[in-house]
């Protein structure tokens, strides 16, 4: 086995996450867990570092890393065993196998195939279990400390976009408009964008997940700017549409749909109601106001140390909210060769409501 183990404890743990994971063992039919995922990973240790693998059996945690990140796990993984690794696949396999374990359950989808199989391989007589679904739900409930991040990485982002908003005017470009926000959450205090920066104008607001680029913003356009910044690895994520200089008629009918939309899924956010009917107040009126086609995606997505996870808010979506989930509301209408309108805030569902963690006004603004 090529790994040394460098801390062991008498009692490892990993405080109240951790005992979370090992009741769920039992459901499982196995006898620890093995988690490849950089979020999960942080999320139950506070390693950051971005190769490692933990194993959280029923009574030890084991965190394996290679050379490069072992003094860093040692100061963030205070309640593991830290093992180090010169091969990441035979590490991993020694430290199973030396345990005497039978069945190891897997975040499958968080390791690639071959080293899936290799791995199968080497840990000699260790059924391998994959955990998908399951896994994902790990961190589906925020707790005051995440809450407390996600509220100042939102606000770190708003503070960003107002500085932001002054250099918006007919003649900038999208890709300078974005790189002018990046520059500013990072100097708010962000360690960097939640993902890259959408700052889409004109027509190109049409498209939902548009790259900045080298248009020049004019007079009459919609702008959607979808952005947020990261705090202690939690994501904001927030869609702000700003009309430049002037507005159609049409254009501000458009808008109050999509606000309305926005508005009243908002007021529907609480504990025990269903993700589905989340995206289906939402779908509905946008539709009655015909412009259903013109809707192209779910309502709203999880948010916390990864930008995009459970749960979802979609016409297809399983499951019901719950008190500590956060998620977005983001509806919005897309007219090909024309413009689109797209209002994004997040929110954490409570027992009877919800909070907004997003900090941006979603009236109407026009530059």
């Amino acid at each position: 086995m090529n790994c040394r183990k460098e801390r062991i404890h008498e009692t490892p743990r990993l405080g109240t996450r951790g005992r979370r994971v090992r009741s769920m063992l039992p459901g499982f039919d196995v006898e620890g867990i093995l988690l490849f995922g950089e979020a999960n990973i942080r999320y139950l240790t506070g390693f950051a570092g971005n190769d490692g693998v933990l194993f959280v059996g029923r009574e030890r945690s084991v965190l394996l890393v290679d050379g490069r990140y072992i003094t860093q796990a040692k100061e963030e993984a205070a309640d593991c065993d830290i093992v180090e690794f010169s091969d990441r696949t035979e590490g991993v396999a020694g430290v199973i196998s030396d345990l005497g374990l039978k069945r190891v359950g897997i975040e499958s989808q968080a390791i690639a195939l071959d080293s899936y199989l290799m791995l199968q391989k080497l840990a000699t007589g260790v059924s391998l279990e994959p955990l998908s679904v399951e896994i994902e739900r790990i961190r589906i409930i925020k707790d005051t400390d995440e809450a407390a991040l996600l509220r100042e990485a939102a606000g770190m982002a708003a503070h960003a976009l107002e500085g932001t908003l002054e250099h918006i005017e007919p003649g900038i470009t999208e890709r300078d408009v974005a790189a002018i926000l990046e520059m500013k959450m990072r100097q708010a205090g962000g360690e960097g964008p939640s993902f890259e920066t959408i700052v889409a104008s004109g027509s190109n607001s049409a498209l939902p997940h548009a790259t900045p680029g080298p248009r020049e913003i004019q007079d009459g356009d919609f702008v959607t700017i979808d952005y947020g910044t990261v705090c202690r690895g939690y994501h904001s994520d927030e869609t702000c549409t700003f009309a430049v200089g002037s507005i159609t008629e049409r254009q501000a009918a458009v808008y109050a749909v999509v606000k309305e939309a926005h508005d009243k899924t908002i007021d529907a956010v609480s504990s025990g109601v269903s993700c589905r009917d989340i995206d289906a107040i939402a779908r509905a009126h946008i539709d009655d106001a015909g412009y259903g086609a013109y809707f192209s995606h779910g309502t709203g997505h999880g948010v916390g140390l990864v930008v995009h996870e459970p749960p979802r808010l979609s016409s297809r979506a399983e499951g019901f909210l719950e008190e500590g989930m956060v998620v977005t509301v983001e509806p919005g209408i897309y007219i090909p060769g024309l413009w689109g309108v797209r209002i994004e805030d997040t929110v954490m569902v409570e027992k009877n409501g919800c909070e907004i963690l997003t900090k941006m006004s979603k009236d109407l603004r026009i530059l």
